[in-house]
């Protein structure tokens, strides 16, 4: 999988047959893999000392099942964050994501209505945003998780300024 320097205004991938795609930042696996554990971890404890206190010790095993879970998530987590990128072209944004099923949305810039960029107080805390891309058929709104809000803000000012030229040539 190719990935280009995040922020970088030469990897519009304009001019060339091939885009530059840029994946998301580490940040953005932290923070779910942090989740994860936090709330499995919990339901284990939570459910081995319940269990454990009720039913007996050997029923307190079960509690290994979220330990399982926990073990697996961080492994998908993983595939799940190294499959989402995104890439500028010259007249649209591409964003790929999926591991299974792979999904390549197409937005271009001439389509879009409105660009956001959000930020949960969980993402706040890691230092993280969105750029949520409205365009006039529900259907094909987009959204790029986890980005640095630096990179977020960016990429909005410069989807709204490219949205602004094509829409402007209808």
């Amino acid at each position: 999988m190719e990935t280009g320097s995040a922020g970088s205004a030469e990897d519009t991938g304009a001019g060339d047959g091939e885009p530059v795609w840029t994946g998301l930042p580490p940040g953005l696996l932290r923070m779910r893999r942090l989740l994860l554990v936090v709330w499995l971890g919990l339901t284990a404890v939570a459910t081995g000392l319940l269990l454990g206190l009720t039913a007996g010790p050997v029923w307190a095993s079960i509690a290994l099942l979220p330990s399982a879970l926990t073990a697996w998530g961080w492994v998908m987590l993983g595939r799940n964050w190294r499959s989402w990128r995104y890439a500028e072209r010259a007249d649209d944004l591409l964003i790929s994501r999926g591991v299974l099923w792979r999904e390549e949305t197409v937005v271009p810039y001439g389509r879009m209505q409105l660009v956001e960029v959000t930020s949960g107080p969980v993402e706040r805390h890691f230092g993280l945003a969105s750029v949520q891309l409205h365009t006039a058929a529900a259907a094909t709104d987009a959204t790029i998780p986890g980005l640095d809000p630096a990179e977020a803000e960016r990429l909005r000012d410069r989807l709204t300024e490219l949205g602004e030229a094509r829409s402007a040539g209808l």
